[in-house]
């Protein structure tokens, strides 16, 4: 049910490793199984920000029952991580947080 989704104008060498290390970051902050959690990767897209193309990311976190109350943490913990994994400064990532309904979110052939 977890989705972290990077969007990236930089090239990943290390995409599979980097998609393991999201995950299980993934799963631990949300303290979710990491069985559930999905890890979705683009590198060199077309990413604009503050009107430069240096490094950049868009990060979208979306998960059935989000804690609103958590999400500076959340991005505290996303912003390290791929500050560190991608030498993006965390002034040049923008996160999404999204915590859809349950009916709204469909999985092996039916609905959470």
């Amino acid at each position: 049910m977890p989705l972290l989704d990077i969007s990236t104008n930089t090239a990943i060498d290390n995409q599979q490793e980097l998609a393991k290390q999201a995950s299980k970051l993934t799963a631990e902050i949300l303290g979710k199984p990491e069985s559930y959690v999905m890890v979705k990767i683009q590198p060199e897209q077309t990413l604009l920000f503050a009107g430069t193309s240096a490094p950049a990311a868009h990060i979208k976190l979306k998960s059935l029952g989000l804690p609103e109350n958590r999400t500076a943490d959340f991005s505290k913990k996303l912003c390290s991580f791929i500050g560190s994994a991608l030498n993006i400064d965390s002034n040049r990532i923008y996160i999404e947080f999204a915590s859809p309904e349950r009916h709204m979110w469909g999985w092996d052939s039916g609905t959470f």
